[in-house]
């Protein structure tokens, strides 16, 4: 076909096989899926991972999903410098910082670690922080991932989707809740991404009418202890 009777997916599969026509010794990527629709996507990710194995490459990209499917390791930067660098499991599962765990798809709170937790740095976000007003700051249970030290300085990280939004602080239940101040909301998928300062949860489309969220409404964030992983930052 003539270049112009390409499509995108297929105009990028030729740009592949054209630098791979070479054998280059090391393959540099920038964006490798940018502009293609979500058909087209998943079948050039899967043509790299073929083609990649046993071939050292340099990969650009802001999807999660690439790192994991195409990479051994990860180095984050941020504002041009490098912040987080390791295995790519480890770096993804464990971000010690908010851009990487931003990254990742995860909240994380910084603070200093308790023996049963840890307890949130007031300027941090989360409890008694950014998008928290209001909230006294509190120690946050959860899952010790290494043995504890405490007083040293660590991160508490969790899923927006372990995360429940409340329009009243719930009581009776062993779970971490604090308040927050919504300040966007996104669709996510078949979820809506609810917005506090730096952390987020997901929630259903129904849930978010029924609480009546927006901008600007206080509501309360609850996440379950097994959900929160703790550990050194």
């Amino acid at each position: 076909r003539r270049p112009g009777e390409l499509s995108g997916g297929q105009a990028q599969r030729v740009a592949v096989a054209r630098a791979l026509a070479a054998d280059p010794g090391l393959l540099l990527l920038d964006e490798p899926m940018a502009a293609l629709d979500v058909h087209a996507a998943p079948l050039l990710r899967r043509l790299l991972k073929r083609v990649l194995t046993g071939r050292r490459a340099i990969i650009v990209t802001h999807d999660v999903l690439d790192a994991y499917m195409l990479a051994d390791t990860v180095v984050v930067l941020e504002a041009g410098r490098i912040v987080e660098q390791g295995p790519t499991r480890e770096v993804l599962t464990r971000p010690r910082s908010r851009f990487a765990a931003g990254l990742a798809g995860l909240n994380l709170i910084p603070g200093t670690v308790t023996a049963a937790g840890l307890l949130p740095d007031p300027a941090g976000g989360g409890p008694g922080g950014p998008g928290a007003q209001g909230s006294p700051v509190t120690e946050l249970a959860g899952r010790h991932e290494d043995t504890p030290i405490p007083g040293q300085a660590g991160v508490a990280a969790f899923p927006p989707s372990a995360v429940s939004v409340f329009p009243d602080q719930p009581h009776g239940s062993p779970r971490n809740a604090f308040a927050v101040t919504v300040t966007d909301l996104e669709p996510h998928g078949d979820q809506i991404r609810v917005r506090a300062g730096d952390l987020a949860a997901d929630i259903t489309p129904a849930a978010s009418a029924d609480l009546s969220l927006a901008p600007g409404v206080r509501a309360y964030f609850v996440v379950k202890a097994a959900a929160v992983s703790i550990y050194p930052a």
